[in-house]
């Protein structure tokens, strides 16, 4: 039997209650969730509709499935949902006051002086740095059976947003060192047990946040005194119209943030690409004729707009494996979304991971098929937020055009160099407990061409 969710609507108002139900004792539906997110969506829309609720990680979390609760959340007209106070209860011991963390006013001014760091000859010159860092990356790849695409796209891609983003090289056991602090890191927001135990998630997380500051600290004073055309000579150097600058805290907690965000967002990206590319080699193949029309070995930043169908492969691997699988946010107070009450201080989540195979929105959703976001079929114009891998209002992700860039630049160079493939029967293992990954590393045959 369904309840209803914490404080009851005010009399008169005309708003519905948010069905639902805790789940199991204690832990409620948090493993049930993480396990199976898809068949878990299923079920609770079937069941409760879009809006309902349940117990995860230990707070009564109202679950927003579809387009329609998406935008009401992201666009947040009435400002009554707040990021930092929902992304502090996962991450925020760990990725502390990073843009995603901050709100309304603040969010605002950080992210004004952030947008220089993103603009287009900042973004011309990170392409240029990172040419030849992607050249000697996959160059060193050996062909063969068993490559395990994810953990040699997750070292590249570390590679690439310490060489661009901080102007400095980062090998062997070093580099070991701060790929396994990121991990530590984002891991650590979905642990079951929320404090410091030795050799746990949440005590990982926090050393490596130990890690990570001290890292970015020991770099501080030489960039901000010989500059450089990295992000972090970027944010050390950013001042607004009326003179604002970051902080050194302020550097340091965007530099930890924005270089999670960078690598690993992209390494599931580019994972997903290949994995689904292996699937359907006949897209591989026309991605491959594309990169090699250009002409050339290396993608220049005027190239970009080359490669149209790297476009639509990237999009519907953002649409299947959403890198972010879920927005929460929380209550500032009271609200409604599509006729429900939701009190202030309720903890929301809108699922993208599962949002964007809807079966009233994506004809065959679970179908790879890059051609729906052609311009003859644009499947993603059926609503706004149809496809959100980006999140949505004020809080979309800064760094969207720095994502493409980067895995154009990198893909453009894997497929002249490499064609790849995995026996017709393998179907990928999605590990889903934290951000999506395989849990295999995804094995595939690579050939040099």
């Amino acid at each position: 039997m369904a309840r209803t969710l914490l404080a009851a609507p005010p009399e008169g108002s005309g708003l519905k209650p948010v069905p639902g139900a805790p789940g199991l004792p204690i832990i409620g539906t948090t493993f049930e969730m993480m396990r199976d997110p898809f068949a878990y969506a299923l079920r609770r829309r079937e069941r409760y509709g879009s809006v309902s609720w349940g117990n995860v990680l230990f707070k009564p979390m109202v679950t927003l499935q579809g387009p329609e609760a998406a935008e009401t959340v992201l666009v947040n007209r009435d400002k009554a949902f707040a990021n930092g106070p929902a992304w502090t209860y996962f991450i925020g011991p760990f990725f502390t006051r990073g843009i995603m963390l901050l709100d309304f006013d603040e969010h605002l001014h950080h992210r004004r002086i952030m947008q220089q760091a993103f603009n287009k000859p900042r973004l011309r010159s990170y392409m240029k740095a990172m040419a030849p860092s992607i050249e000697r990356g996959i160059d060193a790849w050996r062909p063969g059976e068993g490559f395990k695409i994810y953990d040699r796209m997750k070292q590249l891609t570390l590679d690439l947003a310490t060489d661009v983003f901080m102007g400095v090289e980062l090998r062997g056991r070093e580099a070991d060192r701060i790929n396994g602090a990121f991990i530590d890191a984002v891991r650590a927001g979905t642990a079951y047990v929320r404090f410091p135990v030795p050799g746990l998630r949440w005590h990982k997380g926090l050393r490596a946040r130990k890690v990570l500051e001290r890292f970015f600290r020991d770099q501080l004073a030489a960039k901000r005194e010989h500059g450089g055309d990295d992000l972090f000579a970027a944010l050390c150097e950013a001042e607004t119209d009326d003179g604002h600058r970051f902080s050194d805290d302020d550097v340091v907690n965007h530099m930890i943030f924005v270089l999670m965000a960078a690598h690993d967002t992209s390494t599931i990206t580019m994972t997903t690409m290949v994995y689904y590319l292996a699937k359907n080699p006949e897209w591989q193949e026309r991605m491959r004729e594309e990169s090699l029309a250009v002409g050339k070995p290396v993608l220049e930043f005027d190239d970009l707009e080359k490669l149209p169908t790297i476009d639509l492969v990237i999009k519907e691997a953002l649409r299947l494996v959403a890198p972010v699988p879920a927005l929460p946010r929380r209550t500032v107070k009271d609200t409604e979304v599509l006729g429900y009450h939701i009190p202030a201080g309720t903890f929301v989540i809108v699922p993208t991971l599962t949002n964007q195979r809807l079966e009233e929105y994506w004809p065959e959703p679970e179908r790879f098929d890059p051609g729906r976001f052609a311009d003859d079929r644009r499947e993603d114009k059926i609503h706004q937020y149809a496809w959100e891998p980006f999140g949505g209002g004020v809080h979309k992700c800064i760094g969207l055009h720095f994502a493409g860039m980067q895995i154009k630049s990198v893909l453009h160079q894997v497929l002249q160099r490499y064609r790849w493939s995995v026996p017709p029967e393998y179907e990928w293992p999605l590990d889903t407990t934290s951000l999506p990954r395989p849990k295999d590393a995804l094995p595939v045959r690579l050939e040099r061409i």
